[in-house]
């Protein structure tokens, strides 16, 4: 079993952002080895980061093969710390611990709604963290109610997994 970097662990660093993709509007940044190194793991990794003082946002490492973990820096945040690819930007952030979980009213109030609050909450802590941030980062409401609703589902499959075969 891999031994992760505890919840709480920070880092801090600066690097060049850069397009990860050409012809969209993405951006990301390497984590350096030595940091990936101290995280422990070659999975994703949960944490709450901020880029040049930015407001803090929860976000992933992701993993990219080798050892290596990227970044990813949304629009939002680089419009609001005025960066785009090219800039060298200071990158702080502290490990979170992915079953420290908050769940929105709206959220809650939909899967109660559907009686599945118990299998959402008996999703992988790594699945509904990606979920609840997906909710969260919804900017129009229409966006957050399909957001919603595709929890609502994973739920609903997870309950349908938990079934007894069918008996001829």
């Amino acid at each position: 079993m891999e031994k992760i970097a505890p919840p709480g662990q920070k880092y801090k660093f600066k690097v060049k952002l850069e397009i990860w993709e050409e012809g969209m509007d993405y951006c990301a940044v390497p984590v350096p080895a030595k940091i990936t190194a101290t995280l422990g793991t070659t999975k994703a990794v949960l944490v709450m980061a901020t880029v040049n003082e930015s407001a803090p946002f929860k976000v992933s490492l992701f993993p990219v093969g080798g050892g290596q973990h990227y970044i990813r820096i949304k629009a939002k945040v680089r419009k609001e710390t005025k960066t785009k690819a090219g800039d060298i930007v200071q990158i702080q952030f502290t490990v979170l611990d992915r079953a420290d979980l908050t769940y929105p009213n709206d959220l809650l109030a939909a899967l109660r709604a559907e009686s599945l609050t118990k299998e959402f909450k008996a999703l992988p802590p790594g699945a509904q963290n990606f979920l609840l941030r997906k909710i969260e980062d919804a900017a129009k409401p229409e966006t957050r109610k399909k957001r919603i609703d595709e929890a609502i589902r994973a739920a609903y499959l997870r309950s349908r997994s938990k079934l007894p075969p069918h008996s001829a």
